[in-house]
């Protein structure tokens, strides 16, 4: 990611400060730190000043800090927050905002209990999430990369399936291939679950064998040069019946429905509507249990929520996942899900993996 681009990120803080009515803003929470510096170390805090920004780390990350971020860099001998509090105390800053979501409270007692005469600590709730929903061309590129790993992952292991391999063999099987095609590690823990148990929409891989007649959901994503990627496909072992084809239609049609939905202008919630009015018609509408989808990008969970409630109007550059499911106690469980890029008349869809039902 070029310099001038983290610049601009913080420049947009920093010319918001007076809006905001502070003095400076503290973050510390690692993806926002990313977003705004480069910076990819476990141990760090940035303080956006007005014109200038500041990232404090330990010596562990002196050379690392130096290499990824074109911020002053401050090596703290002790505690991280210790040093940013001195450093906000000789600066003369008063009013300093921070992430209320992000910080423990033993680190916000210890910067209250620091701070200089006068100061205060001022909750700002999503400024750095709202302006990382919107991705640059370098971040869609990012993202699109991740995809192509992740599909390229399953295509190549998913041909290898066979009844009595064992969920968690197959999603350490899909873990590996991911890595070896360049991402860093999953993006969450890969789902892989065969027959009733596909009926759990977060459900961990088990020991347990699959089977012939079982449906198995396979809901997997790449984490690669910090972008995430997100995907999920079914197979089918064995000869599917009646009921099992009327599940994945029914899921495939509220899918299509949703990504025919999605365009800048539109809420998250007309979305969701979508995908839920197709399943309602084919009877499903009851076994549609979780929201539409959701944004993701430096996270594999991040605003907006492509649900029933979520008022955000989509903009160019948003990237999205549309994922409805339906699941059936006793029986399993269908859900198919794409990463999308929003776009100005529609979306691209990032995800290139077929979408009909795997039969092996």
């Amino acid at each position: 990611m070029p310099d001038n681009l983290f610049e601009l990120r913080r420049r947009q803080v920093s010319e918001g400060l007076v809006e905001h009515s502070l003095d400076a803003l503290l973050v510390s929470f690692g993806a926002n730190l990313r977003y705004l510096s480069g910076f990819t170390g476990s141990n760090g805090a940035l303080l956006v000043l007005p014109g200038r920004t500041l990232l404090f780390t330990d010596p562990r990350y002196t050379i690392q800090a130096a290499q990824e971020s074109c911020c002053e860099v401050r090596i703290a001998k002790g505690p991280l927050l210790a040093e940013v509090v001195e450093a906000a105390r000789r600066l003369r800053v008063r009013r300093i905002g921070y992430e209320p979501a992000r910080l423990t409270c033993e680190a916000y007692r210890a910067l209250e209990s620091s701070l200089p005469p006068r100061g205060s600590l001022e909750p700002v709730t999503g400024w750095v999430e709202l302006l990382r929903a919107v991705k640059s061309p370098e971040e869609i590129e990012l993202i699109r990369r991740s995809v192509l790993t992740n599909s390229r992952a399953f295509d190549a292991v998913v041909k290898k399936v066979r009844p009595g391999m064992r969920e968690s063999e197959l999603a350490a099987d899909l873990e590996y291939r991911m890595r070896r095609l360049g991402a860093e590690k999953p993006a969450f823990e890969t789902i892989v679950a065969g027959g009733e148990r596909s009926a759990l929409p977060h459900a961990s891989p088990t020991p347990a064998r699959l089977e012939n007649g079982q449906l198995v959901v396979i809901d997997m994503g790449a984490l690669e040069d910090g972008y995430c990627s997100d995907m999920t496909r079914m197979l089918f072992l064995g000869t599917p019946g009646q009921k099992v084809k009327r599940l994945y239609r029914a899921v495939l049609d509220a899918q299509l429905a949703a990504l025919d939905a999605v365009r800048a202008g539109t809420t998250a919630a007309a979305v969701d509507r979508a995908a839920r009015r197709v399943l309602d018609r084919h009877g499903f509408g009851p076994a549609f249990i979780h929201s539409t989808g959701h944004g993701l990008g430096l996270e594999i969970h991040e605003p907006p929520r492509v649900g029933k409630r979520d008022r955000t109007r989509l903009q160019p550059g948003m990237v999205i996942t549309i994922e409805p499911g339906a699941y059936l106690a006793g029986f399993g469980g269908v859900r198919i899900e794409d990463t999308v890029v929003v776009t100005r008349h529609g979306c691209e869809i990032l995800t290139p993996t077929a979408k009909e039902l795997r039969v092996i």
